[in-house]
């Protein structure tokens, strides 16, 4: 019997390679996988078109479609973490001492308001330097996936969208979600590796990015589909850890760098399942809110494949 053909999307990268590449495989489901050079546009599409089967999809623009009521449902599947201290930036000519300086000031975001690496940079913003981010005017560079969102009164996006230029030019004192090559822009926080590491063992965060949506259509006519779909990148993340583990990535990305970092204090630096990260997806959830993405929390196991929610991989 032949198998269900998947249209999804996925960027390569170390946990999901063996998947891609075909070493790991489903009983029921064979994923044809599209190549997107931008995985944000893919993000896009499927919030918008439901164009895929399963798409790899920013944890808050996801969470942000399902209060708005797009049609897919995730997975507990988290296939990309980072640290965040990197992700605000500054106008080195303004003299910003740190974070604590943007109270009242007007800073940049890349792209929209709801991108996940700025909520998780505004969040390092209001947790470590006691800032009300009300207090400050975000201007973002471009428009958002979910397009019914309705952003807050201090939202007020770039009419020209060069964040760079306002931010070079000193238009703008400081920025999230983006790095730039710039002599006038430098890292608001110093040290910014360390600086992640120091707060993922002082406070345990260690942030999620990315995680992976099915079309509801797609889990309803096919029951099994969430169960295995989970299996598989699973199984494939549980290989790619095995090489960090025995030394075997020649050329460490800067992913491979965090996982193995974080390697230091737990055994599986990428773990899936609801449980295993309740307490990082109830903080996100937590500050989606306060930045005032969603109305009100989200009860979590809403949010995941029923068949899913006692998985861990």
């Amino acid at each position: 019997m032949s198998k269900t053909r998947l249209h999804a999307v996925s960027r390569t990268q170390g946990n999901n390679r063996a998947l891609k590449e075909g070493e790991v495989s489903m009983p029921d489901f064979e994923m044809d996988w599209e190549e997107i050079p931008v995985l944000v546009q893919g993000f896009r599409r499927m919030v918008r078109e439901m164009e895929f089967d399963v798409c790899e999809m920013a944890l808050t623009t996801y969470i942000c479609a399902k209060a708005h009521g797009v049609k897919f449902t995730a997975i507990p599947v988290f296939l990309v973490r980072d640290f965040h201290h990197a992700a605000i930036a500054h106008h080195v000519p303004s003299g910003l001492k740190s974070p604590a300086d943007l109270a009242g000031k007007r800073v940049g975001v890349n792209r929209g308001y709801t991108v996940t690496t700025g909520v998780w940079a505004r969040a390092i913003i209001q947790d470590e330097y006691d800032v009300d981010l009300s207090s400050i005017t975000w201007a973002p560079s471009g428009d958002e996936h979910v397009a019914q969102y309705q952003a807050p009164e201090n939202v007020v996006p770039l009419e020209d969208g060069d964040l760079e230029a306002h931010l070079a030019s000193g238009d703008l004192v400081a920025a999230v979600g983006a790095k730039f090559k710039n002599e006038n822009i430098g890292e608001l926080i110093p040290n910014e590796f360390e600086a992640g590491l120091a707060a993922f063992r002082g406070r345990g965060l260690y942030p999620i990015n990315h995680t992976v949506a099915i079309s509801d259509a797609v889990l309803e006519k096919n029951p099994d589909v969430a169960v295995q779909v989970f299996e598989a990148f699973a199984e494939s993340k549980r290989r790619y850890v095995a090489a960090l583990k025995a030394g075997q990535i020649s050329e460490p990305t800067r992913a491979d760098k965090v996982h193995m970092a974080v390697m230091e204090t737990l055994d599986d630096p990428l773990p899936y399942g609801v449980e295993p990260n309740r307490d990082t997806l109830e903080g996100l959830m937590a500050h989606a809110v306060t930045q005032k993405i969603i109305p009100g929390p989200m009860p979590l196991d809403s949010l995941f494949a029923e068949s899913t929610l006692n998985s861990v991989g």
